[in-house]
C-alpha cells in the first residue's frame, strides 16, 4: 500500500435506512480502484444480499458476520456469548486493519454493539488509536457516540422522512436485506 494515502475516519448513522449502503457504496467504488476493503458486520448474523454479491469481489473486498444467526433484536443486557462474539470480531477487524492488506476498513453497525453493551465506546477508541495513517476506517450504525462523531472527520446522519415499513411492508430481498 502505497505510503501518501491519507485515511480518515467516517461516521454514518442516524434513524434513516442506508448507512449500510453507503459503506458497501464506498467499497464498490474503492474496488474499481483496485482497493481492498475489509468489513466487519457486527449484530449482523443473517443471510444478506451483499454476502452473495461481495464473492464476485474477492479479494478486493472482504466481508465476515460477528453475529449469531438470527441476532438482530438486541437488549442493554446482552448473553455472553453475543459479547464475546462482538470482541472477537472488533479483533479480527484490528488484525485486518494492521495487516496493511486493506486500504478501507469497515466496522458495519458497530454503533449499534456499542449501544447495546457488546463492546465499549473505550474498545473503539482503543482501535481508532491504532488506525494506520494509510487506512480509511467507517463506523456504520445508528446510537453513534458522541465521541466518536467528535473524533471522525465525515459525519453523515440518514435522517428517516417517510419509509413503507410503516405501512406494514417487510423487509424485502436485494433491497433491505
Amino acid at each position: 500500500m502505497e505510503k501518501e494515502f491519507k485515511g480518515y475516519i467516517q461516521v454514518y448513522t442516524g434513524n434513516g435506512k442506508g448507512k449500510t449502503t453507503a459503506a458497501l457504496g464506498l467499497a464498490l467504488r474503492a474496488a474499481g480502484h483496485g482497493l481492498k476493503t475489509y468489513i466487519g458486520q457486527f449484530i449482523k448474523g443473517q443471510t444478506y444480499g451483499e454476502l452473495s454479491s461481495v464473492k464476485n469481489l474477492t479479494p478486493l473486498i472482504t466481508i465476515e458476520q460477528f453475529g449469531r444467526k438470527g441476532f438482530i433484536h438486541v437488549t442493554k443486557d446482552p448473553d455472553e456469548e453475543d459479547i464475546q462474539r462482538a470482541h472477537k470480531g472488533l479483533k479480527k477487524c484490528r488484525g485486518a486493519m494492521l495487516s496493511q492488506k486493506y486500504r478501507i476498513i469497515i466496522l458495519d453497525e458497530i454503533n449499534v454493539a456499542v449501544h447495546f453493551n457488546l463492546v465499549t465506546e473505550k474498545d473503539v477508541q482503543t482501535f481508532l488509536d491504532k488506525k494506520p495513517e494509510n487506512v480509511e476506517v467507517i463506523l456504520t450504525g445508528r446510537y453513534a457516540p458522541e465521541s466518536f462523531i467528535k473524533r471522525a472527520d465525515l459525519v453523515t446522519e440518514m435522517k428517516e422522512i417517510k419509509h413503507y415499513y410503516a405501512k406494514g411492508v417487510q423487509a424485502r430481498d436485494g433491497i433491505e436485506r
